[in-house]
């Protein structure tokens, strides 16, 4: 079975919305092998309707890295049931019970599978017992004044994590992966 890897950026505050605003870190290369390393050993990439929207603003119609070339050839699938339809090669729209459509896409034959950012799908994934691991790529910093709903855990349902790596990058950026135990 196919396995659904959540990898999320996320503040010392616990902030996960919009990190493109964040304040900038220098570029780290290692950082960028791990997400790239992470995307190779996917074949398709699971995302929420908002970050799906950020990542085609990014990503459609670029071309000339590694990460990004793989991620515009590989299978998206985007939860939402305002998009209909996207220009953005290999893009389908699952807008109807969520969570059985995403155990079909588990139970093919295939690779892993990214899903990126952590909202309302995230939530979904670990109340069904969908999601097996989560990378939370932790910013060394608060943002402050922030709202319930653009935290990560804010309505969280109830699961165990066992840290299975972590390594601390040299821009300040600690990687926690864990697997997730559903119903903790």
């Amino acid at each position: 079975m196919r396995r659904i890897i959540n990898s999320t950026y996320i503040t010392a505050d616990g902030v996960i919305k919009n990190p493109q605003d964040w304040p900038p870190l220098e570029r780290d290369e290692t950082a960028d092998a791990i997400q790239t390393e992470l995307l190779s050993r996917c074949d398709a990439v699971l995302l929420g309707k908002d970050t799906f929207l950020s990542f085609a603003a990014v990503w459609q119609g670029q071309a000339g890295d590694a990460y990004t070339d793989r991620l515009n050839a590989m299978r998206k699938y985007v939860v939402s049931t305002t998009i209909h339809t996207s220009d953005w090669e290999n893009t389908v729209v699952l807008d109807t019970d969520i969570a059985a459509a995403v155990a079909r896409i588990k139970d093919q034959p295939g690779g892993d599978i990214v899903s990126y950012g952590f909202g309302r799908l995230g939530r979904t994934l670990v109340e069904n017992g969908l999601l097996d691991e989560i990378r939370l790529w932790v910013h060394p910093f608060f943002l402050g004044g922030t709202a319930v709903d653009t935290l990560l855990f804010g309505n969280a349902p109830a699961a165990r994590l066992t840290l299975v790596d972590s390594q601390l990058l040299k821009n300040g950026i600690a990687i926690l992966n864990y697997t997730v135990q559903h119903g903790a």
